[in-house]
């Protein structure tokens, strides 16, 4: 079943960016290294939790380039002689695509667990308002 967006193009305006976006990341494999939680926090902030243990914090980038989130770690190959390695040490990189005027607050890294706070603030004009009748 392919999914079209084609039957609310007709409601819409100005929302080409959008379902542009709607387009991309639904043909984006969410799968793969590493694994990861979004937690909604309250009305406009949220928490992404990625599993990463063995990484360091000198070992992860975090950026934001025109509303999207890129982590990507790589650590130095070790060499050493393993029996049997289920702890993931390969290179990754993952994208996140954010809604306008989100932003990361914060980036801590506990436990294997790095931990990203994004908040999403709305510049005054953006913010609902009431338009009076003359």
């Amino acid at each position: 079943m392919t999914f079209t967006l084609d039957k609310y193009m007709p409601y819409t305006v100005g929302f080409d960016r959008f379902f542009d976006t709607l387009d991309i990341v639904s043909n984006t494999d969410a799968k793969g290294f590493p694994h990861y939680n979004i937690k909604k926090l309250n009305d406009g902030e949220w928490q992404i939790d990625f599993a990463l243990a063995g990484f360091t914090k000198d070992s992860i980038d975090i950026n934001v380039k025109d509303n999207t989130l890129t982590v990507k770690g790589e650590m130095e190959s070790d060499k050493d002689e393993y029996l049997y390695k289920g702890i993931s040490t390969k290179k990754f990189f993952k994208t996140f695509s954010l809604a306008e005027y989100t932003e990361p607050t914060d980036a801590t890294m506990e436990n294997g667990i790095l931990t990203v706070t994004l908040k999403q603030e709305l510049p005054e004009e953006k913010k609902p308002r009431t338009i009076k009748i003359k």
